[in-house]
This record gives structure tokens, C-alpha cells and sequence, in this order.
């Protein structure tokens, strides 16, 4: 059984929590390298290399001993020139350098590690994300996009890459033609999701692929990007940047939380994704079948995802294609 799941950020790391514990699965994680702000960003910029930062996530979460090295690869300097420098980023530098690329090096990484899976960066080119915002305004670099969105108070109406963009890699590629089951999310939808959806050939191997597709819906929206959008308004984005019919399911949160639950995220401008009778009828209208459920779990005063659950949505999905029966 071969599941990819295309994205970046904490929701994808959290997806890939669930997934792991699938026996028969062969696990494949498709991941955005268009992060250019923090210790990704520094190293991105002094050493040339793709981001690692989510990569570094997702490794972690597929990794069999994950809470023995948690501690060690999240910590980040606290002073001196490291300061704010993450030492999981730091071994993934090393790696591609001393294997002689992004891709080795993480499979050097992922042996050391005992990954579950596969961990692919969506391209080996440079991506730098560019946003298009409603007031006519050009912001250039991912880091950059939720700011000026919130400064200027202006939504974001279009993303694409800079110059000629970044090509698919052939790896990236192959782990979305031979899978059974494609998903794509959770995560920031502009600025994890989309931006694999825009290297070169993405689109094209989404349409191509006889896998069942899956957009697993996120369970907030998020400031400096999602204000204002329901669940179906998330849809027709991605639309934006896929062909029709390339979606099949989509995994959608019906557990409504209280207001105490969400008053840490509500203080913030972010509000509960829940799709009303006008949203499942736009999402339908594109011939996507939707599968509501409790995909929503609290940890410590954090919204996530419930992993198990939607994991076992996916699970059941990605068989019934394998056995004919969807």
C-alpha cells in the first residue's frame, strides 16, 4: 500500500504521525522547500541548500525511536553566533555536503534516524514563493507573506514562484505516479500546500496518477492567510493550482470545539473550519465526495489534527482503491 502525502509545516508532521503506525503501508512524504525564514532561511541563504526545516519535521515524526531524539534535533541555540539555530537543521547541512546532495543526505539521515517512509523535497531547485495580494501589492519570499498580509490588511490573491520556477523532482514525481493514495494536507495552504502544486510538472502528475486523491482539510484558518475563508473557499484555492477532478475525498473536521478550547486561537484572529450546507454543496458540485468525521484533537492547549482518525480514513480510502472497491 503506497500513500504520498504532499505538503509541509506541523500539519503534515502530525498526518505522518498516524500514518506510520499503518503495518502495510509504504510511506512517502512529498515536502515543500519554499521556507526561507528562520534557521531554514539562514542556512538556505549562507550555504546555497535547500531548506531543511520541514524536512527535518517530517523526519522526525517518521522516525522509530522519535521521542529519543525529539530533545536533540529540535533544540536551538539560545546565544552566540548559533543563536536561534536549530541542530537538526545544522546535521542536515552537513549531511548533503558531505553525501553531495539535498536527497542523499537525507536518506543518510533517515537510515540513522530508522525512518518509517520517505522523505522527498518537492524539487531540487531553488523555490522562492511570491504572493499576489488583493490591494495589488508583490511580496517576495514565504517568510515574508502572513506580515504584510496582516500589515496591509489585504489578502492574498494569488501565489507563484519566482522567475521560472523550480521543476518537480524525479523522485517526487515517481512517489506521486506509483502511489495508491495521494494526499494532500493539512498545512498553510498558501505557503506549505500550494507551494508543491507549483513546481513544474506537480500538476501534471496529480492528473496523471491513478492513485485515489485526498485533500485532508485543515481545522482552523489562519492568520495572515486564511482569514475569512470557509472550507469550501480552501477548496476552489487549490483548484487554482490543480486540474478538475483531481480531487476525489475530502477529509473534513465536524467536531465542533467550545469557546474555551479555542479562546487561545480565537485572541488571534483564527477561527474553528467547520463545513456548513453551502460549503459541502460547493465542494460536491466538484465531484468531490466528503468524508466528515473527528479529525480534531487537543494536546496541551493545541489544536491538531486527530492523526489516528484521519489516518485510518486514508488507510480505508487507499485500500478500497487498491481491491477496486471505491
Amino acid at each position: 500500500m503506497n500513500i504520498t502525502v504532499i505538503g509541509g509545516g506541523t500539519g503534515l508532521a502530525v498526518l505522518l504521525r498516524g500514518l506510520k503506525k499503518i503495518d502495510e503501508v509504504n510511506l512517502t512524504a512529498v515536502v515543500s522547500v519554499a521556507d526561507d525564514g528562520g534557521s531554514s532561511g539562514i542556512i538556505r541563504e549562507d550555504l546555497g541548500m535547500l531548506p531543511p526545516g520541514d524536512i527535518r519535521s517530517c523526519l522526525l515524526a517518521l522516525a522509530e525511536d522519535e521521542t529519543g531524539m525529539r530533545e536533540i534535533l529540535a533544540h536551538r541555540f539560545s546565544e552566540g553566533r548559533l543563536e536561534g539555530q536549530s541542530v537538526g537543521n545544522i546535521i542536515l547541512a552537513a549531511a548533503a555536503e558531505i553525501y553531495g546532495n539535498f536527497e542523499r543526505g537525507i536518506e543518510r539521515i533517515s537510515k540513522f534516524l530508522q525512518v518509517r517512509g520517505n522523505v522527498i523535497p518537492v524539487s531540487e531547485e531553488r523555490m522562492v514563493l511570491c504572493a499576489e495580494l488583493e490591494n495589488g501589492s508583490i511580496v517576495i519570499g514565504e517568510s515574508q507573506i502572513p506580515k504584510v498580509v496582516a500589515s496591509e490588511a489585504s489578502r492574498i490573491a494569488d501565489v507563484f514562484l519566482e522567475s521560472d520556477g523550480a521543476r518537480i523532482s524525479e523522485s517526487a514525481r515517481r512517489a506521486v505516479m506509483d502511489a495508491d493514495s495521494v494526499v494532500i494536507g493539512p498545512g498553510s495552504l498558501y505557503t506549505s500546500i500550494i507551494p508543491n502544486l507549483l513546481a513544474i510538472g506537480m500538476r501534471d502528475a496529480i492528473s496523471a496518477t491513478r492513485a485515489v486523491k485526498i485533500y485532508a482539510a485543515n481545522v482552523m484558518t489562519q492568520p495572515g492567510e486564511t482569514e475569512g475563508m470557509g472550507v469550501a473557499d480552501h477548496v476552489a484555492t487549490l483548484f487554482n493550482y490543480i486540474d478538475d477532478g483531481a480531487i476525489d475525498y475530502a477529509l473534513i473536521n465536524d467536531k465542533g470545539l467550545s469557546g474555551d478550547e479555542l479562546v487561545k486561537y480565537t485572541s488571534g484572529g483564527a477561527v474553528q473550519l467547520l463545513a456548513d450546507d453551502d460549503d459541502k454543496r460547493a465542494i460536491r458540485a466538484r465531484g468531490i465526495d466528503i468524508i466528515e468525521g473527528g479529525f480534531i484533537d487537543i494536546q496541551r492547549g493545541y489544536i491538531k489534527h486527530d492523526a489516528d482518525a484521519a489516518a485510518y480514513v486514508i488507510r480505508t480510502l487507499t485500500r478500497n482503491r487498491i481491491l477496486g472497491h471505491d
